[in-house]
């Protein structure tokens, strides 16, 4: 379908987002936030798509929620905004595909919360996080409140969330709330790097590895455990598992199928 406030392209098995709203720092409006969601279950439902990859046009990745249309809402209005945001964002986290977010400016509010549903976050130097929405007399409404401690631990999550500050990429590169900081002019070619990289592999192990990962974090260590090993276990009615365990035995390139 085609979108007005994103991009979105397919580099063969690879799909790319691109927020496109420069002008106002690509700030999450609730177009925005449908076409987003759009776009990922377009993503989600092309077999031929292994990952995916976020980013903004501009100087900034996503600079927040947008503060003029939030400006002009009743408290009913904005549940219903943060309740669209926690979709799209659910989307994200629970689908099939790993998402990257590169991070090529401002990830302020709406956009930290973003990079933080995606599995993996590469920022460029010059890159500004954090979740400056206490400055606005109300405080995260996208998962930033509930994603963040569980990233940096509760009480570095209520530090920034209290005080506001927004940090550099190298500092969020610390706290483990980024995973890479790269120069800006290598951000893309470096998510597309570790893109390729992870559709090389059996997209099925990979799909139920972020499931096991997601799932298990909120669950005690000896629950976590039971699940993997039932997740594991559904790899070996793979395809993909008796091909790679072939190819491994003849010494030669695996050809996965996503089956």
């Amino acid at each position: 379908m085609s979108y007005v406030n994103i991009l979105v392209e397919k580099k063969v098995n690879i799909g790319v987002i691109k927020i496109n709203r420069p002008k106002y720092l690509n700030a999450l409006n609730r177009d925005t936030i449908i076409e987003l969601t759009k776009a990922v279950e377009e993503l989600e439902k092309d077999k031929n798509i292994k990952v995916v990859l976020i980013t903004g046009e501009g100087k900034a990745f996503i600079a927040g929620a947008d503060i003029k249309q939030m400006n002009e809402m009743n408290p009913s209005e904005a549940k219903k905004f943060a309740e669209m945001g926690h979709k799209l964002l659910m989307k994200i986290e629970k689908s099939r595909l790993p998402f990257i977010a590169a991070i090529n400016g401002y990830a302020l509010g709406g956009g930290c919360e973003v990079l933080m549903a995606c599995d993996i976050a590469i920022a460029c130097a010059s890159a500004k996080i954090g979740q400056p929405e206490i400055n606005l007399g109300i405080h995260p409404g996208f998962g930033g409140t509930q994603r963040l401690p569980r990233i940096v631990g509760r009480s570095t999550a209520k530090y920034l969330l209290f005080t506001g500050e927004i940090i550099k990429a190298d500092k969020a590169l610390e706290m483990g709330l980024v995973d890479e900081v790269v120069e800006a002019d290598k951000l893309i070619e470096r998510c597309l790097e570790i893109a390729k990289t992870i559709s090389s592999k059996g997209p099925v192990a990979v799909s139920l590895c972020k499931q096991a990962v997601n799932q298990g974090i909120e669950l005690d260590l000896i629950r976590g455990e039971n699940y993997e090993v039932e997740v594991f276990a559904e790899t070996f009615a793979t395809y993909d598992q008796k091909e790679g365990m072939k190819a491994f035995t003849e010494k030669r390139e695996a050809r996965f199928e996503g089956r």
